[in-house]
């Protein structure tokens, strides 16, 4: 929303709302209230409406006269081409609903339709409404990544690349293996972001301000009808926790520190020096000076998005620090749109990153050369000495680390080296001359039996990579059946409610 002139709303500071109260705080609220919460306002409405006249706390004639004036005054605000635009007469969108309200049925009326609640706890279910909604998007994209990596990880298991430690070659897995880690990190994300949802998907309408009400309200029809699991019990909790909150932000910030790490790793593989990782043209931008240019930008805009994503999330955090335990405005509109900005960018980096991985390529020959050149697969030679020569880790670990250094003076790699080189270095660690014949020395050394013979829960080998696949497909599908549980119970509230309002 636009910033409201300095001189906006007349009159002085001795009448509510003053001046800069109305321009700072309750006209960008209305404004934010229309764009994020209207819809869930009216639903609301027609809930409690419905509630109320099945307890006996409003007729039958005036249940019937509301939800008429609530369908003209949605039509109303729909056909709009703007928002409504805040004047001052009416404090926020709540009582400007009421006003209309009033307008369509009279005072005494619309007035009734307020009876057992507070803004309170109307505010704190819009939220929880918004944020079950936004959640449910946002572990749909994150699935749609996790299943695009999944048949990637499948596809690359045998394509070999070279991990690194600490920034430095380490050892030869595949690109199966490296996707099988990011895959498990951002399943663990979905896992948090569902536990969240849960706690978001417990009802505060009937808390009212803080204590519930000497009416007899039913909670639970409530919390029915807005497709909630349940009511959250404590009134006192739904007023004051805002742990519902902290804990989607919290969710979404660590989920987005996992993306841009991942987005890292793809910066560094992209690198001239490394060069194990491709990106397809359509992701790939020349230089306006330099042709030979081959610019993976997507990296940096994939980087930039989490961190933009994990930033906001703070702001919502920061902003819940060291509040009172009690109904207060740090937990209200101002924020929760802040938190919204979160969701929207974390939707841009999960859309880019599935481009990204869907299409990006390993180059093995680059990384295969990189194994080479940094002798990478020498565990393996010192791993197999220990179990066909019978001699101690130490002893195989000198071994490899003498022909190690011979290796870099001479400028050989471990498919070069003289075989003499090597039995040299063992005859003078171990006092004989090596079993182990030149064929399987090479073969020891490679990264293909490398791999493997990483057979272990876990390990780079096909057969691990098989099974994890297997688990990783089941937790694919597991998420894709709770979103479409949680649809399946937001379209049975739907249809509860409309059959008792007739729409």
């Amino acid at each position: 929303m636009a910033a409201l002139p300095p001189n906006s709303f007349e009159g002085g500071d001795d009448r509510f709302p003053a001046p800069a109260f109305a321009r700072a705080v309750l006209a960008p609220a209305f404004g934010l209230s229309q764009a994020h919460h209207l819809g869930h306002l009216m639903t609301m409405h027609r809930a409690h409406g419905v509630m109320l006249h099945e307890q006996g706390l409003l007729s039958a004639e005036d249940i019937a006269k509301l939800l008429r004036a609530l369908a003209a005054i949605e039509a109303d605000l729909a056909s709009r081409s703007e928002p409504v635009a805040y004047t001052g007469e009416h404090e926020d969108l709540f009582f400007y609903i009421e006003r209309e309200l009033a307008r369509h049925v009279g005072v005494d009326t619309a007035a009734r339709l307020h009876t057992g609640r507070s803004r309170n706890d109307i505010d704190h279910t819009l939220f929880k409404m918004a944020l079950k909604e936004r959640l449910d998007a946002l572990v749909a994209q994150l699935t749609g990544l996790i299943e695009t990596l999944i048949e990637r990880s499948v596809r690359d298991a045998r394509t070999i690349i070279l991990a690194y430690t600490h920034g430095q070659p380490a050892q030869p897995s595949t690109y199966g293996h490296y996707l099988g880690a990011v895959i498990e990190t951002l399943l663990r994300d979905a896992e948090r972001l569902e536990q969240a949802r849960q706690t978001a998907d417990l009802c505060p309408m009937g808390a009212a301000a803080i204590t519930t009400t000497g009416f007899p309200l039913n909670r639970a029809r409530v919390a029915e009808l807005l497709g909630f699991a349940d009511i959250l019990p404590n009134s006192y909790s739904c007023i004051a926790a805002a742990d519902y909150t902290s804990q989607v932000y919290a969710a979404i910030k660590l989920m987005a520190l996992n993306l841009g790490r991942f987005a890292q790793d793809m910066a560094f593989w992209t690198s001239f020096e490394v060069g194990q990782l491709r990106f397809s043209d359509g992701f790939v931008q020349i230089s306006s000076i330099m042709p030979q240019k081959r610019n993976p930008v997507p990296v940096e805009h994939m980087r930039l998005m989490a961190s933009l994503t994990a930033g906001r999330c703070e702001a919502v955090l920061t902003a819940l620090h060291n509040t009172p335990f009690t109904d207060m405005n740090d937990n209200e509109h101002e924020v929760h749109s802040q938190g919204y900005e979160a969701f929207a960018m974390a939707a841009r980096v999960l859309d880019l990153m599935q481009g990204v991985a869907a299409s990006a390529a390993i180059d093995e020959a680059r990384a295969r050369a990189n194994i080479s050149r940094s002798f990478a697969t020498i565990t393996e030679l010192a791993d197999t000495l220990v179990r066909e020569e019978g001699i101690p880790f130490g002893r195989a670990h000198h071994v490899a680390a003498q022909l190690a250094r011979a290796m870099k003076e001479s400028g050989d790699d471990l498919g070069t080296v003289p075989y003499a080189r090597f039995a040299a270095a063992f005859a003078e660690t171990c006092g004989r001359a090596p079993k182990l014949s030149e064929a399987r020395f090479r073969e020891a050394a490679s990264p293909e039996n490398f791999i493997a013979v990483r057979k272990l829960p876990g390990g780079p080998a096909p057969e691990a990579l098989a099974e994890a696949a297997t688990r990783h497909r089941a937790s694919a599908k597991r998420l894709r059946d709770r979103l479409a549980a949680h649809a399946a119970a937001a379209k049975a509230a739907h249809d509860k409610l409309a059959a008792r309002t007739g729409g």
